[in-house]
């Protein structure tokens, strides 16, 4: 899975990927770059949580 490393400053390809899953409920998977080995994060897409939508995001008056 490719990722984007901040310090190379370029998508690459991710080693040691593991799965993770953030506070929100999504999942992500967390490895390194395979030329610098910094960490790289990669969030994957669908909906958070056991299939429930967020609700839409009211706009606040002011």
């Amino acid at each position: 899975m490719e990722a984007y490393c901040v310090k190379c400053r370029q998508k690459r390809e991710m080693k040691d990927e593991s799965p993770v899953q953030m506070k929100n409920g999504r999942n992500a998977l967390e490895g390194k770059c395979s030329v610098c080995d910094t960490k790289l994060f990669r969030m994957l897409g669908g909906p958070a949580g056991d299939g429930e939508t967020r609700p839409a995001a009211s706009k606040k008056k002011k």
